[in-house]
């Protein structure tokens, strides 16, 4: 009898995963995972790539059955992973996209070889995978724009003049943050209650999102608060900000990931929150669909939850859409902490001793 996991069953132990372990018997093959880089997120050396290896021997494979690897932000060295992943013997990839371009071309050396591809996190515009297994990323969005209007409020910005920011528009997730968080601003927006002044280019670069606001900032000096979409993005600029003598809780900003100095920026009154993504949920979902392709079965539809548009090949892919979480000051200590994302004595040094003490997080 095939096993069947169900999102609701992904849990913080993995004890999901050992109910796999009669799939990894009748599969063949290996399974290979490839993350894209470690500057759009440190996320995926510190949480994607153990969470995987941990998913991947609780549901009964050896190391030798599979492999987990990271292309280092290089197209070139996405490519050549997985087909050297494939010459050894791969029959599953799951594979987070550098960029659909990469992804396209990964995943029709894939086919032809007779591999199945999971897209992990990123979708693959125009490509060919069987499952896309991700956050709801419009719902990622929603987050950060509903978290943008509470903050606004709650720190007394009568007439928020914002600059809107973006990921790296060669990332579809980007795209899908952005309908989230634009679709509750633009009402907003055309009331007139709040401003738009601005919507630069976009990037998942710390470097360049600083400098895109600097240019901003120093163009319309009304702007008195920024949408950003992600905490790697937002730190630069909430450095540039105190360095302009600008005052804690008086100037929104947003963030995505819950990254340490996003946490430590929302306890100091900085950031207004981030949105949470709870990646070992993340990385099981990938390994239970890696072992049921792996075995040549279907995966149940208790896991398949949803379906995500791939609007090049105009496309319905099946999906795990797993649910994020906003996290603020109130509940950073049942969220994050609780799950070990950051741990408390890593948070809570110096001068964010005693904003974690008022936030109830204990060390």
């Amino acid at each position: 009898m095939t096993p069947t996991v169900s999102v609701s069953s992904l849990n913080r132990t993995f004890s999901a995963m050992t109910t796999l372990k009669p799939l990894a018997g009748e599969g063949k093959g290996n399974v290979a995972a490839i993350l894209p880089d470690t500057v759009s997120s440190a996320r995926y050396t510190e949480f994607d790539a153990p969470y995987l290896t941990q998913g991947l021997l609780a549901a009964g494979l050896t190391p030798s059955q599979f492999s987990v690897q990271n292309a280092q932000g290089s197209d070139a060295t996405e490519l050549s992973d997985a087909q050297a992943a494939i010459t050894k013997g791969a029959t599953v990839l799951i594979m987070d996209p550098l960029d659909s371009g990469v992804g396209a071309q990964i995943e029709s050396y894939a086919s032809s070889h007779g591999v199945k591809v999971v897209d992990y996190d990123r979708l693959t515009l125009g490509g060919s995978r069987a499952y896309y297994d991700s956050f709801n990323n419009v719902k990622v969005g929603t987050l950060i724009g509903n978290g943008f209007v509470a903050c606004a409020t709650s720190e007394g910005v009568s007439k928020p003049n914002v600059l809107v920011m973006k990921g790296a528009p060669t990332d579809n997730n980007a795209t899908l943050f952005a309908q989230g968080y634009d679709a509750v601003l633009a009402p907003l927006f055309s009331s007139g209650k709040y401003v738009d002044v601005g919507n630069p280019a976009g990037t998942w670069d710390p470097p360049t999102a600083e400098s895109e606001f600097q240019q901003a900032y120093t163009a319309h000096k009304n702007i008195n608060s920024v949408l950003t979409p992600n905490d790697e993005n937002a730190a630069p600029i909430i450095t540039y900000l105190q360095r302009k003598g600008i005052k804690a809780n008086t100037f929104p900003v947003t963030g995505q990931d819950a990254t340490l100095v996003g946490l430590q920026n929302i306890l100091s009154g900085y950031q207004c929150g981030t949105v949470y993504k709870p990646i070992y949920l993340e990385a099981q979902a990938a390994v239970a669909l890696a072992m049921y392709l792996r075995a040549g079965k279907t995966p149940p539809s208790a896991l398949v939850n949803g379906q995500t548009l791939d609007s090049t090949s105009k496309v319905e892919v099946p999906s795990v859409l797993l649910t994020p979480e906003w996290v603020t000051t109130t509940n950073m200590n049942s969220t994050v902490i609780a799950d070990n994302f950051v741990p408390a004595q890593q948070l809570c040094v110096g001068s964010y001793a005693a904003d974690c003490k008022t936030a109830g997080i204990s060390v």
